[in-house]
């Protein structure tokens, strides 16, 4: 070989290896930046809809309420959706401490059942525990506590797909039977409004 041909090889060579360096550091660039986007920003709330969320949470209320199986004169208020803040997530979240997004919601229906007694209201609970256990939702607290001058007997169960979470508690004092239903965070259009959401309103059936 000459060596002018030696050294075309060589060149050509080189280039090669500049070529695959080149790659791999833009590649190892790409991922860092998207690697710092994740950790800057934290993991990204999933997408909801407010209606299919309210829809769903009064869909699992009236199930519940059907669950206690009392007596019909143990009625149901009315009552209506709230929404709560969410927070920015990842180290951005340092940033903007006690910052909520505006973008990102959670929702809740709370509603209770008056003038329980507590041998009907620990039935009742019997019941829904049943019955969400069969839905394979996962008991989170067990929420039966007293004090001096009050008692408490409840539970949380909560949704391993979908994160939703429902509170029961029944209290001495004012044998009431209280049920919070709830979604996680999530994150909600533009055009969102709360406090004129025509799905906020919850009538159980009598």
């Amino acid at each position: 070989m000459s060596k002018s041909s030696a050294r075309r090889t060589r060149v050509s060579g080189l280039s090669v290896l500049y070529a695959v360096w080149g790659l791999v550091t833009a590649t190892l660039l790409a991922a860092a930046v998207v690697a710092g986007n994740a950790v800057w920003n934290g993991a990204a709330y999933p997408s909801a809809d407010p209606d299919a969320v309210a829809r769903r949470l009064k869909a699992q209320s009236v199930e519940v309420y059907d669950g206690f199986a009392l007596s019909e004169k143990y009625a149901a208020g009315t009552s209506r959706f709230d929404t709560s803040a969410c927070y920015y997530r990842g180290l951005r979240s340092i940033t903007h401490i006690d910052r909520a997004r505006s973008d990102v919601r959670s929702f809740g229906l709370d509603w209770s059942i008056p003038g329980v007694p507590e041998a009907a209201a620990r039935d009742a609970q019997r019941r829904v525990r049943r019955q969400l256990v069969q839905k394979g939702w996962k008991l989170t607290l067990e929420g039966d506590r007293a004090g001096t001058n009050f008692r408490e007997l409840g539970f949380r169960f909560e949704d391993p797909e979908g994160g939703d979470q429902i509170d029961v508690r029944w209290n001495e004092l004012t044998t009431t039977l209280f049920i919070s239903v709830y979604a996680p965070c999530g994150q909600v259009s533009d055009s969102f409004v709360d406090y004129d959401w025509g799905e906020a309103d919850w009538h159980p059936k009598k």
